[in-house]
């Protein structure tokens, strides 16, 4: 392929990974104008929630559909896919239809993301290039989270939110038809078997996991029915579709890439930082607004999700002259000082120290496992696997991710809650108050009904109640350096391909 077909595709690919990484953030700044126009305000939640639910569990089952069919064919699936789903919520007339419609997006976005890292090692056989490529695709995510707030809120209020959703046609159109024009692909002779039961069971598997993480807490206790039932779903599936991968032909998940330290070691040091960057921005915001006092959350997350992108696009480059491991290991030292740091920030803190550590926490501890864990499993398994093996790092962050912020919700509300009942008399607090003082959401609103001092013993008790809830993230941030150090000696150089790679069934180029 040429320069200039080259050049098209990786800016095809970019402006994909732009729309569907923007989606999320420009839809939490329409979500008021959202309300006020078709309600449904008791199902707000669900509007991101099915986002997540779909994208995530189908990462994997479109990652290794694009190693059995092709790379192209999956991504242009994919983003058709996205498409109609964006332009179905611009025309929702009710909040279940917004919800059944950001499903379909969903879906889509689950093979935008894995399937554009993928074609981008199999394009570059440079290691550094491919390097720094997937450096700056990993920084476009800190680009959307940084701008897409912004976008969002500027569209709702001069356009409509409904071209929160009509902007991505434009974008996804282009970047469809420069990807259909531009990129060639080889195809395999013969017919891939797929795995139907296994893809049943990762789906059910995992939506019956994250739902119950997702309402753990917060729609029911821990030890309701209706969480227990989903845990035993998910452990059952789970068990049923180890069973059927050890058979299958052509395995969804092929579990003999875990017996490599590489990808073992990466995989849940990715488990880890998505624990640490889902609790970081579930909770900086309320810290910012309800316990600093700041008018916005800006301040907080626009340094961090910068710096995110300077340290995925830095920590790319540097894969070409150091290895994995200690890269990583650097990554998850910094996030133990960093989350140590976290847990220690109140209203004494100096707005240049909370800063700076918001710098430090976007640059070297999240930004950089943002690129180098795609390619350190890339570069550990064999080609035909290279499809699942970038849907692995998407799919455990976004698991990791919603597991942290769920248990980092429950010890932050529950030691809230201790810490008022415990002050509750020397501020003659009534008993049946304590439920309704104890949520969060009271500070973030700015409640006017609360005398100034019952409002400086919430933002107390809230701040220490969130610095507790970070050390829990610091327990992450122990184990993704020991999964670090574990992960071995590796560096962004291509194994040699076995024969029976190249002609295995089913197998794409």
């Amino acid at each position: 392929m040429g320069k200039e077909k080259t050049g098209l595709v990786v800016l095809a690919m970019a402006l994909g990974l732009l729309m569907a990484s923007l989606d999320n953030t420009i839809t939490s700044a329409a979500i008021n104008p959202i309300l006020k126009d078709i309600g449904g305000f008791d199902k707000m939640t669900w509007v991101f929630t099915a986002y997540m639910l779909a994208s995530t569990s189908t990462m994997l089952i479109f990652g290794k559909m694009s190693d059995l069919f092709g790379r192209k064919l999956f991504y242009m699936i994919g983003i058709s896919i996205f498409l109609i789903g964006s332009a179905l919520c611009g025309v929702a007339g009710s909040m279940e239809q917004l919800i059944a419609f950001r499903v379909v997006q969903g879906i889509g976005s689950g093979a935008i993301f894995p399937i554009s890292f993928t074609i981008i090692f199999s394009l570059f056989t440079d290691p550094k290039m491919a390097a720094k490529l997937s450096g700056v695709f990993a920084g476009i995510f800190g680009l959307s989270s940084v701008a897409g707030p912004q976008l969002g809120t500027w569209i709702s209020d001069h356009i409509g939110w409904r071209w929160c959703f009509y902007v991505n046609v434009p974008i996804g159109l282009l970047s469809f038809i420069v990807l259909l024009l531009a990129l060639k692909e080889s195809r395999s002779d013969r017919k891939p078997v797929i795995d139907y039961l296994g893809t049943l069971l990762l789906v059910v598997c995992t939506v019956s996991f994250m739902l119950a993480l997702e309402w753990a807490g917060r729609e029911y206790a821990w030890s309701s029915w209706p969480i227990v039932g989903l845990f035993v779903t998910a452990v059952v599936t789970c068990f049923l579709f180890l069973i059927v991968e050890r058979r299958a032909v052509e395995p969804v998940l092929p579990l003999h890439l875990f017996r490599n330290r590489m990808v073992l070691g990466t995989s849940l040091a990715v488990l880890c930082q998505g624990a640490i960057m889902f609790s970081a921005i579930t909770y900086l915001p309320i810290l910012s607004v309800a316990v600093l006092g700041r008018a916005s959350s800006n301040g907080l997350l626009t340094p961090m999700m910068f710096s995110l992108m300077v340290g995925a696009v830095s920590f790319g480059m540097l894969q070409a002259k150091f290895a994995f491991r200690p890269l990583m290991a650097v990554s998850m030292g910094s996030a133990i000082v960093i989350t140590f740091l976290l847990s220690s920030v109140g209203t004494a803190t100096s707005p240049w120290m909370i800063t700076l550590i918001m710098v430090l926490l976007g640059f070297a501890a999240i930004g950089p496992l943002m690129s180098v864990s795609q390619n350190a499993i890339a570069a550990s398994v064999e080609k035909r696997y290279i499809g699942i093996s970038s849907s692995i790092v998407g799919f455990w962050r976004n698991i990791d991710g919603v597991l942290g912020a769920s248990l980092m919700a429950t010890a932050v509300n529950g030691n809230l809650r201790h810490l008022i009942e415990a002050g509750a008399d020397s501020r003659h607090i009534p008993a049946d108050q304590i439920g309704t003082l104890a949520n969060p959401e009271l500070l973030v609103r700015g409640s006017s009904i609360l005398s100034p001092q019952i409002r400086d013993f919430l933002r107390e008790s809230l701040g220490t109640a969130i610095n507790h809830g970070f050390w829990l993230a610091i327990g992450f941030a122990v184990l993704g350096l020991l999964a670090a150090i574990y992960s071995g000696p590796g560096r962004y150089k291509r194994p040699a391909e076995a024969t029976a790679a190249k002609t295995a069934p089913g197998a794409a180029v």
